[in-house]
This record gives C-alpha cells, structure tokens and sequence, in this order.
C-alpha cells in the first residue's frame, strides 16, 4: 500500500498513489478502502488539488477506472 496522505473532506479520510503501479488507493471515512488502477500520475494531482475530493472522486475516479477493495 502507498504512503497515505491525508485530505480534507467529509467523505475520504486519505489517499495514495504507487507511481510504479499507477494504482489510486482512497480510504474513506468509516474505514473502507478502494484501489483504482490505471490512474495517470496528472489525476492524482488534479484530486490533491480539487476543492472537493469526493466531488472529483465520483465525477472523475470512479467512472473511469476499474477498481478492487483494498
């Protein structure tokens, strides 16, 4: 797993990328976390820098790449 990152916002708790995998982990509030692969290093970025993570988590992350638990 990733070094996770801390993030403000009601829904996700922390994220991470492993750059060498291209894989997004994102742990949400109450615990659960998800891995999404084929995640591009400049989405990760996009993520750290939208104003709302779980706005751009929906919008942009989960109808794009596959996904597995964590």
């Amino acid at each position: 797993m990733p070094r996770m990152q801390p993030v403000e916002s009601s829904s996700i708790e922390a994220v991470g990328f492993e750059p060498t995998r291209n894989e997004l982990t994102v742990r949400f509030v109450g615990g659960a976390s998800y891995i999404y692969g084929m995640v591009p290093r400049a989405v990760f970025d996009e993520l750290l820098a939208a104003a709302s993570k779980g706005r751009f988590v929906n919008q942009h992350i989960k109808p794009r790449y596959p996904v597995r638990s964590a």
